[in-house]
């Protein structure tokens, strides 16, 4: 960890009048946004790998999301926690090499026929384990790496990222797939080899505070973390929205997953295709998510936007065939919601950050993000199980309603309330740390 002397002289340095000329915000814009698209590959390569190649059942599916998933719940907190103390560069190199190893792993795996459902299991509990720390990370990075003033163009650059990565990496994994597992698997490898590439040329020193006492230990810092959120109103409200929402969106996806090309009969590209079009969707809701909360109200805004984002499956059961209408109602409901779900990421975004201290924003964050996700993998086990007790249509159905608990959670509470102006941050931290975004705070 850098000591106070190295952050002092680094802050001396000349500070980029551009955001776009500071050559370390370009590195990791370049890099975060390789590993986004590797990342989002990755959530659709493994699972069709296991439908497509493997043959798995409804229940295999489920479990394999699962233990993609379980990460988010067992190591958010400490994720958090670690990045508020510790360097973020050197934790987004380390979680690069480990996931390019471990999808090179599966290409080679794949290209000889040894990569079986066990093996599926390990690496997607490895890749979602290193996906937890360089998320976190990589937001918590841009604090520490550019000045106040550019935040705001900076955050909005590496969320255009991410939306773009829900566009291609989807549709490159599905097409990928359907030409080649093991090439599928590579790409996915040298996605994160190129983001670690790029990531390992910052240069600036990280100014991360020293503690005037002994550093508090890392369960004591996860401590404050959660009785922060669960003390905040708002926030708590948040995360009870979120682990509705996400429980019901993994239960969703396993069958969804299956629904496609089982009971549609559609390609991998197609899959792919569908999946994607959540990405420009996304687009579209930041775009709106700068100007909506400011004209109807941040309580508005997020109520709306969730029910008609999370209401925008329901059709997809009625569906049959593999026809230009069936392809062009899926993608309409990806993209709806994608528009949607995006518009309530960056205002729950924003008003976590409004009423959360500087030195609890790290731990603030990867909190939401336990406790809003943590349900995931047992949503995904409850989708392989009733697609498999009631059948594909019927489950499919069922889990899509089970979204809308989300906005009925947060219309039922003060959030709803909230105006055009953000609340205040209710007090400082004991300990100092760094502003980070949410990547999915639903």
């Amino acid at each position: 960890m850098p000591s106070a002397s190295s952050a002092v002289s680094d802050s001396d340095r000349p500070v980029p009048s551009s955001l776009w000329r500071d050559v370390d915000f370009r590195r990791l814009w370049t890099g975060q946004t390789a590993s986004q698209l590797g990342e989002h590959a990755s959530l659709v390569v493994l699972p069709l790998i296991a439908v497509l190649t493997l043959h798995a059942s409804a229940g295999r599916l489920g479990v394999l999301r699962a233990v993609g998933q379980a990460p988010i719940l067992l190591l958010s907190l400490f994720a958090g926690a670690w990045v508020d103390g510790w360097r973020t560069r050197t934790t987004m190199v380390l979680t690069d090499v480990g996931r390019a190893l471990a999808l090179g792993a599966a290409a080679v795996a794949c290209l000889f026929d040894r990569l079986g459902l066990p093996a599926l299991l390990a690496l997607a509990f490895a890749i979602g384990a290193l996906s937890v720390f360089f998320d976190v990370a990589y937001q918590a990075s841009l604090v520490r790496l550019v000045e106040r003033d550019h935040l705001v163009r900076g955050n909005s650059a590496l969320e255009g990222s991410r939306s773009a990565a829900q566009i291609g990496g989807p549709a490159l994994g599905g097409a990928l797939v359907s030409l080649s597992a093991p090439l599928a698997a590579a790409v996915g490898a040298l996605f994160f080899a190129l983001s670690f590439l790029s990531i390992r040329r910052i240069r600036r020193i990280e100014s991360i505070p020293e503690h005037s006492e002994r550093p508090p230990r890392v369960w004591h810092r996860i401590h404050e973390g959660l009785r922060f959120v669960v003390g905040d109103t708002a926030l708590r409200t948040v995360c009870l929205a979120s682990a509705a929402f996400q429980f019901s969106f993994a239960a969703m996806m396993t069958v969804y997953l299956l629904f496609l090309p089982r009971e549609l009969h559609l390609s991998g590209t197609v899959v792919g295709l569908a999946l994607a079009a959540a990405g420009p969707g996304a687009l579209l809701g930041s775009l709106l998510a700068a100007r909506l909360p400011n004209r109807f109200g941040h309580g508005a805004v997020l109520v709306s936007a969730a029910a008609v984002g999370d209401g925008a499956f329901l059709c997809v059961p009625a569906l049959h065939g593999s026809s230009a209408p069936t392809v062009a109602t899926l993608l309409a409901s990806g993209f709806v919601f994608g528009t949607g779900g995006q518009l309530v990421n960056v205002t729950v975004m924003a008003v976590r950050q409004a009423v959360t201290p500087d030195g609890m924003q790290g731990r603030a964050a990867a909190t939401i993000t336990c406790m809003g996700m943590g349900l995931t993998p047992l949503g995904s086990l409850l989708g392989g199980f009733l697609a498999d007790a009631w059948g594909l249509r019927t489950s499919l159905l069922v889990t899509a309603g089970g979204m809308l608990l989300s906005p009925a959670v947060m219309a039922s509470s003060p959030l709803a309330r909230l105006g055009r102006a953000l609340p205040a941050s209710r007090g400082t931290s004991p300990t100092a740390g760094r502003d980070i975004e949410e990547a999915d705070s639903r």
